[in-house]
């Protein structure tokens, strides 16, 4: 289970995850969005995620907190990625540039990236709120379960370091991830 602010790179650290498992990953932003940029209703999300949550394994990323309880229930793992607001901003107006007009691959069909200033102002106004919200959900995490509180790119990658040797060693640990 990955949790983070906009443009933390929950997704890109999903995928590397996924890459070196071999576990299959799921993104929120395929979850709460249809294709043409039509954001599904509530509980149609929720279905969703349960769904995903009701599979063997699994890399879930991402939002759509009235889930995250279910999700946790589920998960070995929890990585809170949380990166400075400056860095989160600029992988955010990256992403919207090299990806103009196209689809990400966590995105359905039909989501072409564009520049969205309000989800701009969004990360700016939650900044504070948001990150009080996932400090309050990681201390709820249980002690038997596999925490992470990421704060920088070196941290995550030493994640990553450790996780591929833990898989080339055979010592990765219960599947959900």
């Amino acid at each position: 289970m990955i949790i983070g602010q906009p443009g933390s790179g929950k997704s890109w650290l999903a995928r590397r995850m996924g890459e070196i498992t071999h576990l299959p990953v799921v993104h929120i932003d395929a979850i709460h969005w249809a294709p043409g940029w039509v954001e599904r209703p509530r509980a149609e999300k929720d279905r969703l995620c349960a769904g995903v949550h009701a599979r063997p394994e699994w890399i879930f990323e991402g939002g759509h907190s009235s889930t995250w309880e279910a999700r946790l229930d589920r998960a070995d793992t929890v990585i809170w990625l949380d990166l400075p607001l400056g860095l989160r901003l600029r992988r955010v107006l990256w992403r919207s540039l090299s990806n103009w007009g196209r689809s990400r691959p966590e995105l359905p069909p039909g989501c072409p990236e564009r520049f969205n200033g309000e989800f701009v102002r969004y990360i700016w106004r939650t900044r504070r709120s948001q990150r009080s919200k996932l400090c309050w959900f990681y201390g709820q995490v249980p002690e038997d379960k596999d925490r992470h509180h990421l704060r920088s790119r070196r941290e995550v990658a030493d994640y990553l370091g450790g996780l591929s040797e833990a898989v080339a060693s055979g010592n990765l640990g219960l599947p959900h991830r």
